[in-house]
């Protein structure tokens, strides 16, 4: 990283700590009761990118609660290595077929870190975590789960990334408001799962179904700085 990226993400982190930003869980309230008197009766279809189960077990929960019609997608080739992959999809299908006798459909495209690697993170090993390597990697997973749902008809498109406390919301539903202006069939659904005591009842659904909860990202690069933390 030379000066002119340093000063820019020093810029970004202060920016991120400041005290003007939008209200996404307000605003996704607002957007589904203009939904429902707007559409009375309709169960509007909804496409949810998921990363893991921790992020989108409460995700889940409050969709249905607000009368959506879930499906999973479960495109994760950032993840590394394949059996932290495998491990993660494995959790996320046997909570919903658990929680929700396979009511919800999970949709997995095929896996491919090497590829996905070279194409899309091919900087992050100068990139510290949260930075342009990592948005580059959202708007990649986000981007290809909306053109799906827009292919196949969905009303909406979110992700559970907003969940995370390690994650910019902000930043993640800016990317994801861009790319629904690529669609006009499919709009995007903005979020942020981790506000009214989101992460809490995340705690009590993980302790009640005993799941599995990594503890770092996904990529090669976010594994080796968690556990070189670590030790």
């Amino acid at each position: 990283m030379n000066d002119t990226e340093r000063e820019a993400y020093l810029s970004y982190l202060r920016n991120r700590r400041s005290s003007h930003k939008i209200n996404y869980y307000q605003e996704s309230l607002k957007e589904i009761a203009d939904y429902h008197r707007e559409h009375p009766g309709k169960k509007p279809s909804i496409l949810l990118h998921a990363c893991c189960i921790v992020c989108a077990c409460w995700p889940l929960e409050f969709l249905k609660e607000n009368g959506f019609d879930v499906t999973v997608i479960y495109n994760n080739s950032n993840i590394w290595p394949q059996e932290e992959y495998d491990h993660r999809r494995q959790e996320l299908q046997r909570y919903i077929k658990e929680r929700y006798q396979d009511e919800i459909p999970v949709i997995v495209p095929p896996y491919d870190y090497e590829e996905y690697a070279s194409r899309v993170l091919k900087n992050r090993g100068t990139d510290p975590e949260g930075w342009s390597s990592c948005f580059g990697c959202y708007g990649e997973r986000m981007g290809s789960a909306f053109r799906y749902a827009d292919e196949n008809g969905f009303d909406w498109f979110a992700t559970v990334m907003t969940f995370s406390r390690q994650k910019d919301s902000q930043k993640i539903n800016e990317i994801g408001l861009s790319l629904g202006r690529k669609y006009s069939h499919t709009k995007y659904f903005a979020s942020d799962f981790k506000k009214a005591d989101g992460a809490l009842k995340s705690d009590r659904i993980c302790n009640a179904y005993c799941i599995y909860r990594q503890d770092y990202c996904g990529c090669e690069y976010s594994y080796h700085e968690r556990h070189q933390q670590v030790k």
